[in-house]
């Protein structure tokens, strides 16, 4: 089975939600407080609108999910939810807009759009990563270059995973989850690891880009993400890209954290 028509309407609607997204970068954004003191701007809400006119409209038998609307546990009845947010980071070129389509539990379908650079990546279950509609082509092999991990940078100021200091390893800082999912599902960088609390929304798409191009990710325990649950968190992520030498997957793998941890 393909999934030509989601993925379509998908890649109109997150394009559309760039758009806008450019446009509040340009033009200057509102930001205020939720009510977990966590921040949200005027573009956070604006392409949240837009995807959720669009997807809902062309879908509406799907069931929705996103950071910025109310969670509506009906979703828990719908064959195919769907996942959708933006990170909108200011004045970095790395905010992304992240959709992924749920079906039974795994995404089907998935974009990931970083206005800044005009790159969609997407992927169907069985069909390939592309980029911009091309497939992508990862790198054949690991080029011997230092490797790249992303990791949480309140992390990495409190030492927490000291063990991944060899000095042939660079770590770069998680600003978006999705777009450096996406870093690692296209072998731009070997790996993405964190402790940290991550939502559905944020990780349903990169998800299907990481295991189309043929890597590896679960959460924190190392177990699998399953989507459209009751309560939408993992205890941290683990991601490993197509050709991250086996020995830095070991690595990662045997970093699980414990349920004494202190992870929410």
């Amino acid at each position: 089975m393909t999934w030509d028509d989601e993925l379509d309407f998908l890649s109109m609607a997150i394009r559309k939600a760039g758009a806008e997204a450019l446009r509040f970068a340009v033009d200057g954004f509102d930001t205020i407080q939720k009510p977990d003191q966590s921040p949200v701007t005027s573009a956070d809400l604006a392409v949240n609108e837009v995807l959720l006119s669009h997807l809902t409209s062309a879908f509406p038998e799907d069931g929705w999910l996103s950071e910025e609307s109310p969670d509506r546990l009906d979703r828990l009845q719908k064959r195919r939810p769907i996942d959708g947010t933006k990170a909108f980071i200011s004045g970095e070129p790395e905010y992304c807009i992240s959709v992924g389509l749920i079906e039974q539990g795994r995404p089907i379908v998935a974009g990931i759009f970083n206005p800044s650079t005009d790159e969609l990546f997407t992927a169907t279950r069985g069909g390939g990563l592309r980029l911009n509609n091309k497939p992508v082509a990862p790198p054949a092999s690991w080029s011997g270059r230092h490797l790249v991990i992303a990791q949480n940078q309140w992390e990495q100021q409190i030492g927490r995973f000291t063990s991944l200091e060899p000095s042939m390893i660079n770590k770069r800082p998680i600003r978006s989850i999705a777009w450096v999912l996406a870093l690692a599902a296209t072998g731009r960088i070997e790996g993405v690891f964190t402790w940290e609390p991550e939502n559905e929304w944020d990780v349903a798409a990169g998800t299907l880009l990481i295991t189309e191009a043929g890597g590896t990710i679960s959460d924190g325990l190392g177990q699998e993400l399953l989507f459209n649950r009751r309560e939408p968190r993992y205890r941290g992520i683990i991601a490993t890209g197509p050709h991250c030498p086996e020995a830095l997957a070991q690595q990662l793998r045997r970093l699980t954290c414990g349920t004494d941890s202190g992870i929410a």
